[in-house]
């Protein structure tokens, strides 16, 4: 397995990825998010990740910036979508995906990373609801239960509710 850098000419095939493995109607929205967040112009930068088996993409990841209320220092990323090909589940790509992503925002001096998913799966990955708590996002969640977050570099953890707002491809207010 190749992980690399998506580009823009890797789009069909992340489409592809999306498609065979959301349900209909949720595949086309989640392929539409990672296709857009691949041209989103951010600072810092979004990065896009693809897992490449056999010459095939079977797997992508997308780690966008957020923006902390009232903390310019602190370097935050959240992730979405992550999707790995229908047959090629179940052989550790999603986390060689996760953990790749991980360690390279880590090595960019990113503080926290938050996601919004299964608990049961995240929490394997050291995410956790705690070092989520304080920070809102920007709509109200249909599974609270599923806003974690991981510490990659220690800083000044808020300890006051505040506000994180999203690059414009997530920012709708049916993926939260």
């Amino acid at each position: 397995m190749n992980i690399r850098i998506a580009t823009n000419q890797d789009s069909d095939d992340i489409k592809r990825v999306y498609l065979s493995t959301f349900p209909k109607g949720e595949s086309e929205i989640v392929a539409k998010i990672a296709i857009e967040l691949l041209s989103e112009n951010t600072t810092p930068q979004t990065i896009s990740l693809i897992a490449e088996t056999d010459h095939s993409v079977v797997g992508h990841i997308a780690f966008s910036p957020v923006k902390i209320d009232h903390n310019e220092d602190c370097q935050a990323y959240i992730f979405a979508p992550l999707a790995v090909q229908a047959n090629y589940q179940k052989h550790g790509i999603g986390s060689t995906l996760i953990k790749y992503g991980m360690q390279q925002l880590s090595a960019m001096g990113v503080n926290i990373v938050f996601v919004y998913g299964d608990p049961n799966y995240y929490e394997r990955f050291g995410f956790n609801a705690d070092a989520a708590r304080n920070y809102i996002t920007p709509y109200n969640l249909q599974y609270p239960s599923g806003w974690q977050a991981i510490v990659l570099n220690e800083y000044a953890m808020e300890k006051v509710p505040v506000a994180i707002n999203c690059v414009a491809s997530l920012c709708d207010p049916k993926l939260w």
